[in-house]
């Protein structure tokens, strides 16, 4: 990354709007995040090139499933996905003024590219994944919450509990952790640059890491080595890449009864799942089209709050 670290710009109110996941298809991860975790769909639809569906979880934090549409028109997402396969694509910042943001992220000493204002209610621009940690960052200014029904057959019927009482309350998406090679460059871009505020830090197996949030429910958990020269499971996992979004993570009830969910290996925690958590469990990012998932129990809560796109 090159950011100017003596001008130490910020991008004020910014917040971490949500995780979005590249599919072949939405109803691949449908099951998994509507029935088993009780997200709500919010908004999206077809587009040039890409349908959105934005799925809200109780706390109000979002994934974001992208899949292929309309190629002919634009094949940026089918080219990502015949090049990488389905898993994480991009973190989305809301921001409140992107022009402002732009100039501010160029004061830093990057570029960013795709930028789009044509449209008043979704104004955007990206920062390329070699300048912003091993992942595309999207920024966005978007005036008005934007909501849409939901598609004829996105599952309503959600997870049982365990003994048969009812259906388990929906999940809450705490984490996005996301391994670096570089952990202090990746603090000036997220922590400094986009204005994130560290709430905890520490090490575990070898690795640091830090918990970074902002106004919204959503947090990014950054881990990496204590010392990148030497070898191990994360720089191995890197495979010579800046970063790379290793899985999000979830409270939720009875963790044990979600489909494909295993007890945590214990090697987990080099990958940040979170520090001294009892009731820990994951899916494979193989078992969830490239997005690994952690849960930890929780009682989880009854309604998810109103938000839009």
């Amino acid at each position: 990354m090159s950011i100017t670290p003596d001008a130490s710009p910020r991008i004020e109110g910014t917040v971490l709007d949500h995780v979005a996941h590249a599919v072949p298809r939405w109803q691949e991860v449908w099951g998994r995040y509507a029935s088993d975790l009780g997200a709500v769909w919010a908004s999206g639809g077809p587009g040039p090139g890409f349908a959105p569906g934005q799925l809200r979880f109780a706390n109000g934090a979002r994934v974001e499933v992208l899949m292929p549409w309309d190629v002919e028109v634009n094949d940026f997402l089918s080219r990502f996905l015949a090049s990488n396969g389905p898993g994480p694509h991009h973190l989305t910042f809301k921001v409140p003024n992107l022009e402002s943001a732009i100039e501010t992220v160029r004061r830093a000493g990057m570029e960013p590219i795709g930028i789009n204002m044509s449209d008043p209610e979704w104004m955007e621009a990206f920062l390329h994944p070699k300048a912003a940690g091993g992942i595309v960052v999207q920024l966005a200014e978007a005036p008005h919450p934007w909501s849409s029904p939901p598609p004829a057959d996105y599952p309503t019927a959600h997870r049982l509990c365990l003994d048969g009482s009812g259906t388990t309350a929906p999940a809450t998406l705490e984490w996005v952790c996301h391994v670096v090679a570089d952990l202090d460059a990746a603090r000036t871009l997220f922590c400094d640059l986009l204005a994130g505020t560290v709430t905890k830090e520490g090490t575990s197996q070898g690795c640091r890491w830090v918990d970074v949030r902002w106004a919204g429910p959503l947090g990014l958990r950054l881990v990496a080595t204590e010392d990148p020269a030497l070898p191990g499971p994360v720089s191995d996992w890197l495979g010579g890449r800046p970063g790379r979004v290793h899985h999000i993570e979830f409270a939720v009830e009875e963790p044990e009864g979600v489909t494909g969910a295993r007890p945590a290996a214990a090697g987990l925690a080099t990958f940040g799942a979170t520090p001294g958590a009892s009731d820990l469990w994951e899916i494979p990012a193989a078992d969830n089209a490239g997005l690994g998932i952690v849960l930890t129990g929780a009682s989880g809560a009854t309604e998810p709050p109103p938000q839009g796109r």
